[in-house]
């Protein structure tokens, strides 16, 4: 069982890491929430021939909780990819990453506030580790950048955006029941819903750019890969380790998206970069093998969704 939640855990922040180097591709391509919205949109088309005789057998669940599973698509889908967005057209993409790898450390706090779910001292220890190899790739080797970092708009913006992707972990607890196809598509469907206002404000304020062939293909790629694979093994893994211990792999996505751009953009291999994701593996290890003792070395974990 933990091994299957690692290779979920792991394919899911490299799909995500994926995503970062086709945000960068798409400039030019195809506008910032136009992109959100097809994504979405393709999403939809690829799940629905597959969903919908679980969405019939599970509606009677899904109806009930309908409103809890669109706020579940609004923060975790939309308004993360939104704010995400919108902080790069004011801050760094340096800053972003530094302030992406704050996700973990939010998962803990809120289940500790909420929950009342403590976080040993080699979680924490592990967690600190993991941040300072996403600061020594963030940063390109030289730790001396942080402190030059400027807090501005779009600092404030991503942190929105790690907020509510920590309160979509930690809420997925609380999601019913149902197959992982009917979980996917429907926070797909919502988060389609609630990109459209994005997308009107891109058209109203004339820097809607249509996709052009890259940026369908691109789109295509953000579709399959960040958004329907890596959510539901995302999805998966929280539900097979929990989300204090799935949270922390999310470090691993700014690693992942320096090894893609080395090999997609062509960048060179630095030295630094073989510390920086030492440190990750490191941390995760340290978290991941405390999480195991605290909850014994062959807890009894609930089936996700689908696997009955």
């Amino acid at each position: 069982m933990h091994t299957k939640a690692y290779v979920l855990l792991l394919a899911t922040t490299l799909f995500w890491g994926g995503n970062a180097v086709a945000g960068k591709l798409a400039v030019g391509h195809v506008s910032p929430f136009a992109l959100t919205t097809l994504r979405w949109l393709l999403s939809l088309v690829v799940l629905l021939p597959f969903a919908m005789g679980p969405l019939r057998r599970d509606w009677p669940k899904i109806r009930r909780s309908l409103p809890f599973m669109a706020m579940l698509g609004v923060l975790g889908f939309t308004f993360f990819n939104a704010a995400m967005y919108s902080a790069l057209l004011f801050t760094s993409a340096v800053n972003v990453s530094i302030e992406q790898a704050a996700i973990p450390m939010v998962i803990i706090v809120l289940n500790f506030l909420i929950f009342r779910v403590r976080a040993s001292l080699l979680q924490l220890v592990g967690f600190l580790l993991s941040l300072a190899g996403v600061a020594l790739t963030a940063s390109h080797g030289d730790l001396t950048r942080l402190a030059s970092l400027d807090v501005n708009t779009g600092d404030l913006l991503m942190m929105l955006a790690v907020v509510s992707y920590g309160i979509y972990t930690v809420a997925l607890r609380f999601k019913p029941d149902i197959h992982w196809l009917s979980t996917i598509t429907v926070l797909s469907a919502a988060a389609l819903i609630s990109s459209l206002p994005f997308l009107a404000w891109e058209y109203g304020s004339a820097s809607l750019l249509f996709p052009d062939t890259p940026g369908w293909l691109i789109a295509a790629y953000t579709a399959i890969f960040p958004s329907v694979l890596a959510q539901v093994f995302y999805i998966w893994g929280n539900e097979m380790i929990g989300a204090n211990r799935a949270g922390l792999f999310v470090n691993l996505v700014p690693i992942f998206g320096t090894l893609l751009s080395i090999l997609i953009v062509g960048e060179a291999f630095q030295p630094y970069h073989a510390v920086a994701m030492g440190l990750v593996f490191c941390g995760i290890w340290l978290a991941e093998y405390s999480g195991r003792k605290m909850t014994g070395t062959a807890p009894h974990v609930r089936a996700p969704s689908g696997e009955k």
